[in-house]
C-alpha cells in the first residue's frame, strides 16, 4: 500500500510516498481503508522531531473510512461498517490499523471527508465547553483565534449553550468566519489590544474562561481578561509554549484557575468516546453544527499540506484525500 513515511525528522520535504506492507490486525484490532484523512499539527510537530516518534514512521491518526478486516476477539465492528477515528495509527495511508475500541460509527448523511474534519476539531470543541469548563446561559467566553477551525466549533458549541461570545482574529477575514459560526463580538487583535477590548466590552468585568489556543503571546493578557475565579483553559500553543508559571500569580489576579487539557483525557474511556462523537457527528449530520473544510490534498501531497499548515492561513479543516 502507499504510505507517507518520515525517514529523517526534519521540512516538509521529509514526507516521502511510500510502498510498504499492507498491516494486519492483530488481537482486538480492526483494520480501515481509509477514505479521508485529518492533517494537524501534532503532525508537524512529529515530523519536525519535537514529539519523538522513532524513525521510519507514518503520520497521522485521525481518519474515516471502511472496516476491511478485523482481528481475533472482534465482536463489536464489523467489516464494511464506516467507522472513525483519532487514533488510527500511521493514518497517512491507504490502510491503518486501530484497536476496536477506538473506532466509533459514523452515521448516515455525513460524509467521510465531514467526519475526518470533525472528529479531533470536533470533539475537542465538545470536551472544552461540556466538560473542561462547562458553559452555561449568561455567561461570557474569550475564544482566540475564533475564526480557526476549532474556534468555529468552539464558538457554536457556546452558542448553543447560551453563552455570550467574544472571539478574537487575526485578519478581518478570520474575523467574519467568527460572526458566522455566532460570535457576539469579534477583536481584531492585530489592530486593538483585546485585553483592553475585552475589559470594555465587559464594562471592566471581564469574562468566566478563556479558551486559548495560541500559548505564549497571549497567555499573560488572557488572566488578565478574567474575573474573579476565572478559568484560563490553555488547549494550545500554536505561538510556542507559555514560560514556567508562579502559582502565585493565579491568587494575585483573582483566585484564577489555569488548566492544561488534552483530547485523550476526555474520551478515556469507550462510553465517553462514543457520547462526545456521537454528540458532534449527529449534529453535523442534523445540520444544527457546521464544520468547515479549507483544502484538501491528494495523499501525495502531503508536503504541501503541511506546508499550508504552518503558514496558519487556514479557514478550518485540511485534509489529505489517499
Amino acid at each position: 500500500m502507499r504510505a507517507i513515511r518520515v525517514h529523517h525528522v526534519g521540512g516538509p520535504e521529509q514526507l516521502v510516498l511510500d510502498e510498504i506492507p499492507t498491516p494486519e490486525p492483530g488481537s482486538g484490532q480492526v483494520r480501515v481503508k481509509i477514505d479521508a484523512v485529518g492533517a494537524n499539527f501534532i503532525d508537524l510537530y512529529r515530523r519536525k522531531g519535537q514529539y519523538h516518534v522513532q524513525t521510519p514512521f507514518t503520520l497521522g491518526s485521525e481518519a474515516v473510512g471502511v472496516v476491511d478486516m478485523v482481528g481475533p476477539g472482534v465482536t463489536d465492528v464489523h467489516v464494511g461498517q464506516r467507522v472513525a477515528s483519532v487514533s488510527l495509527a500511521g493514518a497517512y495511508a491507504e490502510y491503518a490499523l486501530a484497536p476496536s475500541e477506538q473506532v466509533v460509527p459514523v452515521p448516515d448523511g455525513i460524509n467521510a471527508q465531514q467526519a475526518a474534519a470533525a472528529m479531533l476539531q470536533g470533539m475537542t470543541a465538545h470536551y472544552l465547553t461540556h466538560s473542561t469548563f462547562p458553559l452555561h446561559p449568561g455567561q461570557t467566553a474569550l475564544i482566540h483565534a475564533a475564526g480557526g477551525g476549532v474556534g468555529q466549533l468552539l464558538v457554536q458549541y457556546a452558542k448553543r449553550l447560551g453563552a455570550r461570545v467574544i472571539g478574537t482574529a487575526g485578519t478581518e477575514r478570520k474575523a467574519q468566519l467568527a460572526r458566522e459560526a455566532g460570535a457576539d463580538d469579534v477583536i481584531l487583535y492585530t489592530q486593538e489590544d483585546f485585553e483592553a477590548a475585552t475589559k470594555r466590552l465587559t464594562g471592566g468585568a471581564g469574562v468566566e474562561v478563556v479558551y486559548d489556543s495560541v500559548g505564549r503571546d497571549t497567555f499573560e493578557k488572557s488572566l488578565n481578561c478574567l474575573k474573579l475565579r476565572g478559568y484560563l483553559v490553555l488547549y494550545g500553543q500554536s505561538s510556542g509554549p507559555v514560560a514556567p508559571v508562579d502559582p502565585q500569580t493565579l491568587n494575585a489576579k483573582g483566585s484564577l484557575f489555569l488548566t492544561r487539557p488534552t483530547l485523550v483525557h476526555y474520551i478515556a474511556t469507550r462510553e465517553e468516546l462514543i457520547a462526545r462523537s456521537n454528540d458532534v457527528l449527529t449534529s453535523i449530520s442534523q445540520g444544527t453544527l457546521r464544520v468547515r473544510i479549507d483544502k484538501t490534498f491528494a495523499l501525495a501531497q502531503a508536503a504541501e499540506a503541511h506546508r499550508y499548515l504552518e503558514e496558519r492561513k487556514t479557514e478550518g479543516k485540511v485534509l489529505l484525500i489517499p
